[in-house]
Protein backbone atom coordinates (compact mmCIF):
# COMPACT_ATOMS: atom_id res chain seq x y z
CA UNK A 1 0.00 0.00 0.00
CA UNK A 2 1.39 3.02 -1.36
CA UNK A 3 2.53 5.78 1.98
CA UNK A 4 1.93 8.66 -0.68
CA UNK A 5 -0.28 11.13 1.40
CA UNK A 6 -3.84 11.43 -0.35
CA UNK A 7 -5.02 15.01 -1.80
CA UNK A 8 -7.30 15.40 0.76
CA UNK A 9 -4.47 15.35 3.46
CA UNK A 10 -2.27 17.64 1.26
CA UNK A 11 -4.61 19.95 0.88
CA UNK A 12 -5.26 20.17 4.61
CA UNK A 13 -2.00 21.14 5.24
CA UNK A 14 -1.48 23.44 1.93
CA UNK A 15 -4.49 24.83 1.39
CA UNK A 16 -4.67 27.31 4.15
CA UNK A 17 -1.60 29.29 3.04
CA UNK A 18 -3.59 29.71 -0.50
CA UNK A 19 -3.75 33.33 -0.01
CA UNK A 20 -0.08 34.42 0.88
CA UNK A 21 1.27 31.93 -2.04
CA UNK A 22 -1.21 34.01 -4.68
CA UNK A 23 -0.18 37.70 -2.99
CA UNK A 24 3.60 36.32 -3.39
CA UNK A 25 2.88 35.24 -7.36
CA UNK A 26 1.12 38.53 -7.61
CA UNK A 27 4.39 40.74 -6.36
CA UNK A 28 6.57 38.96 -8.52
CA UNK A 29 4.34 39.13 -11.72
CA UNK A 30 1.93 41.97 -11.26
CA UNK A 31 -1.04 40.17 -12.37
CA UNK A 32 -3.86 38.52 -10.54
CA UNK A 33 -4.72 36.33 -13.42
CA UNK A 34 -1.00 35.33 -14.00
CA UNK A 35 -0.61 34.75 -9.97
CA UNK A 36 -4.02 32.79 -9.72
CA UNK A 37 -2.53 30.10 -12.93
CA UNK A 38 0.95 30.36 -11.05
CA UNK A 39 -0.61 29.29 -7.44
CA UNK A 40 -2.06 26.08 -9.18
CA UNK A 41 1.14 25.02 -11.02
CA UNK A 42 2.77 25.71 -7.26
CA UNK A 43 -0.12 23.14 -5.52
CA UNK A 44 0.32 20.91 -8.54
CA UNK A 45 4.25 20.48 -8.11
CA UNK A 46 4.19 20.30 -4.59
CA UNK A 47 1.78 17.46 -4.55
CA UNK A 48 3.51 15.44 -6.88
CA UNK A 49 6.80 15.87 -4.76
CA UNK A 50 5.11 15.95 -1.33
CA UNK A 51 6.30 12.71 -0.72
CA UNK A 52 9.68 13.45 -0.73
CA UNK A 53 9.26 16.41 1.16
CA UNK A 54 11.47 15.85 4.54
CA UNK A 55 10.12 18.44 6.67
CA UNK A 56 13.55 20.17 7.15
CA UNK A 57 11.90 23.60 6.74
CA UNK A 58 8.60 24.15 7.30
CA UNK A 59 5.44 23.24 4.73
CA UNK A 60 5.07 27.20 4.36
CA UNK A 61 8.59 27.63 3.46
CA UNK A 62 8.81 24.24 1.21
CA UNK A 63 6.16 25.92 -0.66
CA UNK A 64 7.26 29.41 -0.78
CA UNK A 65 10.34 27.61 -2.69
CA UNK A 66 8.26 26.00 -5.28
CA UNK A 67 6.52 29.33 -5.78
CA UNK A 68 9.40 31.05 -6.22
CA UNK A 69 10.74 29.04 -8.75
CA UNK A 70 7.26 28.65 -10.75
CA UNK A 71 7.50 32.09 -10.84
CA UNK A 72 10.78 32.76 -12.06
CA UNK A 73 10.44 29.75 -14.60
CA UNK A 74 7.43 31.89 -15.85
CA UNK A 75 9.08 35.33 -16.22
CA UNK A 76 11.76 33.94 -17.98
CA UNK A 77 9.67 34.46 -21.41
CA UNK A 78 7.19 37.06 -20.02
CA UNK A 79 7.76 41.35 -20.22
CA UNK A 80 8.04 42.99 -16.97
CA UNK A 81 4.06 44.62 -16.23
CA UNK A 82 4.32 48.59 -16.62
CA UNK A 83 1.62 51.12 -15.63
CA UNK A 84 2.52 53.90 -18.60
CA UNK A 85 4.20 56.39 -16.00
CA UNK A 86 6.84 53.49 -16.44
CA UNK A 87 7.01 53.51 -20.05
CA UNK A 88 9.50 56.31 -20.07
CA UNK A 89 7.42 58.66 -22.03
CA UNK A 90 6.68 62.24 -20.55
CA UNK A 91 3.34 63.43 -19.31
CA UNK A 92 0.69 64.03 -21.69
CA UNK A 93 -1.85 66.44 -23.14
CA UNK A 94 -5.12 65.96 -22.09
CA UNK A 95 -6.29 67.68 -25.09
CA UNK A 96 -4.51 64.65 -27.41
CA UNK A 97 -6.29 61.94 -29.07
CA UNK A 98 -5.83 58.67 -27.15
CA UNK A 99 -4.03 56.12 -27.62
CA UNK A 100 -4.69 52.44 -26.48
CA UNK A 101 -1.78 49.75 -26.68
CA UNK A 102 -3.85 46.43 -25.65
CA UNK A 103 -0.45 44.25 -26.27
CA UNK A 104 0.93 45.51 -23.71
CA UNK A 105 0.45 43.02 -20.39
CA UNK A 106 -0.10 45.95 -18.10
CA UNK A 107 0.21 45.85 -14.79
CA UNK A 108 -3.41 44.57 -12.73
CA UNK A 109 -4.92 45.62 -9.86
CA UNK A 110 -5.63 42.52 -7.04
CA UNK A 111 -8.76 42.24 -4.64
CA UNK A 112 -7.86 42.60 -1.16
CA UNK A 113 -10.08 39.65 -0.35
CA UNK A 114 -8.14 37.19 -2.58
CA UNK A 115 -4.25 38.07 -0.86
CA UNK A 116 -5.59 39.41 2.69
CA UNK A 117 -5.22 37.65 5.82
CA UNK A 118 -6.54 38.36 9.06
CA UNK A 119 -4.66 39.59 12.50
CA UNK A 120 -4.84 36.45 13.99
CA UNK A 121 -3.15 34.59 10.89
CA UNK A 122 0.59 33.64 11.68
CA UNK A 123 1.13 34.82 7.89
CA UNK A 124 -0.19 38.40 8.51
CA UNK A 125 2.97 40.19 7.85
CA UNK A 126 2.69 38.65 4.30
CA UNK A 127 -0.18 39.48 3.14
CA UNK A 128 -0.39 42.96 5.01
CA UNK A 129 -2.06 45.89 2.79
CA UNK A 130 1.46 47.73 2.60
CA UNK A 131 2.78 44.80 0.75
CA UNK A 132 0.44 45.10 -2.29
CA UNK A 133 0.12 48.61 -2.70
CA UNK A 134 -0.30 49.65 -6.09
CA UNK A 135 3.16 51.49 -6.07
CA UNK A 136 5.19 49.11 -4.72
CA UNK A 137 4.01 46.67 -7.67
CA UNK A 138 4.91 49.04 -10.27
CA UNK A 139 8.11 49.32 -8.70
CA UNK A 140 9.06 45.90 -8.30
CA UNK A 141 8.29 45.29 -12.12
CA UNK A 142 11.34 47.60 -12.59
CA UNK A 143 13.69 44.76 -10.86
CA UNK A 144 14.79 41.40 -13.24
CA UNK A 145 13.19 38.93 -12.09
CA UNK A 146 16.05 37.48 -9.36
CA UNK A 147 16.21 40.88 -7.73
CA UNK A 148 12.77 40.62 -7.75
CA UNK A 149 12.41 37.57 -5.79
CA UNK A 150 15.32 38.22 -3.65
CA UNK A 151 13.91 41.40 -2.51
CA UNK A 152 10.36 39.88 -1.40
CA UNK A 153 11.73 36.93 0.30
CA UNK A 154 13.75 39.48 2.47
CA UNK A 155 11.86 42.30 2.37
CA UNK A 156 8.38 40.89 2.69
CA UNK A 157 8.55 37.58 4.23
CA UNK A 158 11.55 38.29 6.18
CA UNK A 159 14.01 35.01 5.32
CA UNK A 160 17.18 35.07 6.69
CA UNK A 161 19.84 35.59 3.21
CA UNK A 162 21.31 32.19 4.39
CA UNK A 163 17.44 30.84 3.23
CA UNK A 164 17.06 33.00 0.44
CA UNK A 165 20.64 31.60 -1.18
CA UNK A 166 19.37 27.84 -0.51
CA UNK A 167 15.38 28.31 -2.13
CA UNK A 168 17.75 30.27 -5.49
CA UNK A 169 20.08 27.97 -5.62
CA UNK A 170 23.09 30.56 -5.49
CA UNK A 171 25.31 31.68 -2.72
CA UNK A 172 24.82 34.15 0.85
CA UNK A 173 26.99 37.11 -0.72
CA UNK A 174 25.03 36.72 -4.14
CA UNK A 175 21.64 37.29 -2.39
CA UNK A 176 23.01 40.57 -0.09
CA UNK A 177 24.81 41.97 -3.25
CA UNK A 178 21.11 41.73 -5.33
CA UNK A 179 19.10 42.91 -2.20
CA UNK A 180 21.39 46.10 -1.90
CA UNK A 181 21.25 46.73 -5.68
CA UNK A 182 17.02 46.18 -5.46
CA UNK A 183 16.69 48.71 -2.48
CA UNK A 184 18.66 51.05 -4.43
CA UNK A 185 16.54 50.85 -7.46
CA UNK A 186 13.23 50.35 -5.32
CA UNK A 187 13.78 53.17 -3.47
CA UNK A 188 14.42 55.60 -6.59
CA UNK A 189 10.14 54.86 -7.69
CA UNK A 190 8.51 53.69 -4.60
CA UNK A 191 8.03 54.19 -1.27
CA UNK A 192 10.06 51.81 1.06
CA UNK A 193 8.37 48.48 2.55
CA UNK A 194 9.58 50.57 6.34
CA UNK A 195 7.24 53.10 5.23
CA UNK A 196 3.47 51.98 5.45
CA UNK A 197 0.18 54.03 4.68
CA UNK A 198 -1.44 55.10 7.80
CA UNK A 199 -5.03 53.92 8.39
CA UNK A 200 -7.50 56.12 7.10
CA UNK A 201 -8.54 58.85 8.63
CA UNK A 202 -12.00 60.54 9.30
CA UNK A 203 -10.61 63.76 6.33
CA UNK A 204 -9.82 61.30 4.11
CA UNK A 205 -13.09 59.27 4.00
CA UNK A 206 -14.77 62.42 4.04
CA UNK A 207 -12.60 63.63 1.02
CA UNK A 208 -13.52 59.99 -0.38
CA UNK A 209 -17.08 60.58 0.13
CA UNK A 210 -16.47 63.85 -1.92
CA UNK A 211 -14.82 62.49 -4.66
CA UNK A 212 -17.54 59.92 -4.90
CA UNK A 213 -19.96 62.52 -5.17
CA UNK A 214 -18.04 65.00 -7.61
CA UNK A 215 -17.55 61.62 -9.89
CA UNK A 216 -21.27 61.03 -9.85
CA UNK A 217 -22.61 64.47 -10.36
CA UNK A 218 -20.02 65.11 -13.19
CA UNK A 219 -18.18 68.13 -11.33
CA UNK A 220 -15.15 68.41 -12.78
CA UNK A 221 -14.30 71.35 -11.06
CA UNK A 222 -14.93 69.66 -7.41
CA UNK A 223 -12.88 66.62 -8.83
CA UNK A 224 -9.82 69.12 -9.47
CA UNK A 225 -10.06 70.32 -5.76
CA UNK A 226 -9.22 66.96 -4.30
CA UNK A 227 -6.18 66.18 -6.02
CA UNK A 228 -2.51 67.29 -4.74
CA UNK A 229 -1.25 69.76 -7.00
CA UNK A 230 1.02 67.11 -8.82
CA UNK A 231 -1.14 64.43 -8.72
CA UNK A 232 -0.62 61.72 -11.52
CA UNK A 233 -3.38 60.00 -13.68
CA UNK A 234 -2.77 57.05 -15.71
CA UNK A 235 -5.05 54.52 -17.34
CA UNK A 236 -4.07 51.71 -19.10
CA UNK A 237 -4.19 49.97 -22.00
CA UNK A 238 -4.25 53.91 -22.80
CA UNK A 239 -0.34 54.93 -22.88
CA UNK A 240 -0.86 58.17 -21.74
CA UNK A 241 -0.14 59.78 -18.14
CA UNK A 242 -1.54 63.01 -16.74
CA UNK A 243 0.09 64.93 -13.69
CA UNK A 244 -1.08 67.83 -11.53
CA UNK A 245 -5.21 68.56 -10.56
CA UNK A 246 -5.57 71.21 -13.45
CA UNK A 247 -3.91 68.64 -16.29
CA UNK A 248 -6.23 65.66 -15.06
CA UNK A 249 -9.51 68.22 -15.09
CA UNK A 250 -8.70 68.65 -18.35
CA UNK A 251 -8.57 65.05 -19.53
CA UNK A 252 -12.19 64.23 -17.50
CA UNK A 253 -13.58 67.44 -19.21
CA UNK A 254 -12.35 66.38 -22.90
CA UNK A 255 -12.40 62.40 -23.13
CA UNK A 256 -14.18 61.74 -20.09
CA UNK A 257 -17.61 59.55 -22.23
CA UNK A 258 -20.03 61.17 -19.11
CA UNK A 259 -22.11 63.73 -20.10
CA UNK A 260 -24.25 64.42 -17.47
CA UNK A 261 -24.71 63.28 -13.63
CA UNK A 262 -25.75 60.04 -13.17
CA UNK A 263 -23.26 58.73 -16.19
CA UNK A 264 -20.98 57.10 -13.91
CA UNK A 265 -21.65 55.14 -10.97
CA UNK A 266 -19.19 54.37 -8.23
CA UNK A 267 -19.22 51.38 -6.07
CA UNK A 268 -16.31 50.75 -3.48
CA UNK A 269 -14.30 47.83 -3.32
CA UNK A 270 -10.92 46.86 -1.93
CA UNK A 271 -7.79 46.41 -4.02
CA UNK A 272 -4.06 46.89 -2.87
CA UNK A 273 -4.83 47.91 -0.01
CA UNK A 274 -6.53 51.53 -1.01
CA UNK A 275 -9.44 52.91 -1.89
CA UNK A 276 -10.94 51.72 -4.88
CA UNK A 277 -13.99 52.13 -7.12
CA UNK A 278 -15.68 49.46 -9.59
CA UNK A 279 -16.80 52.39 -12.32
CA UNK A 280 -20.07 52.03 -14.10
CA UNK A 281 -21.09 53.72 -17.26
CA UNK A 282 -24.78 54.41 -18.16
CA UNK A 283 -26.68 53.90 -21.01
CA UNK A 284 -30.54 53.57 -21.01
CA UNK A 285 -31.34 51.94 -17.75
CA UNK A 286 -28.35 49.67 -17.21
CA UNK A 287 -24.69 50.66 -15.75
CA UNK A 288 -21.88 48.54 -17.61
CA UNK A 289 -18.69 47.70 -16.55
CA UNK A 290 -16.38 50.87 -17.39
CA UNK A 291 -13.07 50.36 -15.03
CA UNK A 292 -11.58 50.03 -11.54
CA UNK A 293 -10.27 53.01 -9.96
CA UNK A 294 -7.15 52.42 -7.24
CA UNK A 295 -6.53 55.61 -5.65
CA UNK A 296 -3.38 56.39 -3.17
CA UNK A 297 -4.03 59.43 -0.79
CA UNK A 298 -1.93 61.94 0.68
CA UNK A 299 -2.82 64.36 3.91
CA UNK A 300 -3.47 67.29 1.13
CA UNK A 301 -5.52 65.20 -1.14
CA UNK A 302 -5.95 62.29 -3.94
CA UNK A 303 -2.41 61.77 -5.19
CA UNK A 304 -2.71 58.97 -7.66
CA UNK A 305 -5.21 57.35 -10.01
CA UNK A 306 -4.62 54.15 -11.38
CA UNK A 307 -7.93 53.46 -13.72
CA UNK A 308 -7.94 50.49 -15.71
CA UNK A 309 -10.15 49.59 -18.24
CA UNK A 310 -9.50 46.18 -18.79
CA UNK A 311 -13.54 45.22 -18.15
CA UNK A 312 -12.20 41.63 -17.51
CA UNK A 313 -10.72 42.36 -14.22
CA UNK A 314 -14.71 43.08 -12.87
CA UNK A 315 -14.31 38.79 -12.34
CA UNK A 316 -11.67 38.36 -9.96
CA UNK A 317 -13.32 40.99 -7.84
CA UNK A 318 -16.42 38.89 -7.96
CA UNK A 319 -18.73 42.28 -9.79
CA UNK A 320 -21.07 42.23 -11.91
CA UNK A 321 -20.74 43.24 -15.56
CA UNK A 322 -23.71 45.28 -15.53
CA UNK A 323 -26.27 46.52 -12.79
CA UNK A 324 -29.40 48.39 -13.26
CA UNK A 325 -29.88 51.85 -12.80
CA UNK A 326 -30.82 52.73 -8.76
CA UNK A 327 -34.01 53.69 -9.65
CA UNK A 328 -34.97 50.80 -11.58
CA UNK A 329 -33.92 48.40 -8.85
CA UNK A 330 -35.67 50.30 -6.28
CA UNK A 331 -38.84 49.65 -8.68
CA UNK A 332 -38.39 46.28 -8.86
CA UNK A 333 -38.27 45.22 -5.38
Amino acid sequence: MSDRPSTEDFLRLADPMRRELLAHCYRMTGSVHDAEDLVQETYLRAWRAYDGFEGRSSLRTWLYRIATTVCLTALESRGRRPLPTGLGAPSSEPAAPLTQRPEVPWLEPVPDGMVGAGADDPAAIVTSRESIRLALIAALQHLPPRQRAILVLRDVLRWRAAEVAEALETTTAAVNSGLQRARAQLNDVSPSLDDPAPPLPHEQRARLDRYVAAFESYDVAAIVELFTKDAVWEMPPYTGWYQGAEQIGRLIAVNCPAQRPGDLWLVPIAANGQPSFAVYFRQGDTYHAFSLMVLTLAAEGIRHVGMFFDVGLFDPFGLPHSLPAPEQASAGK
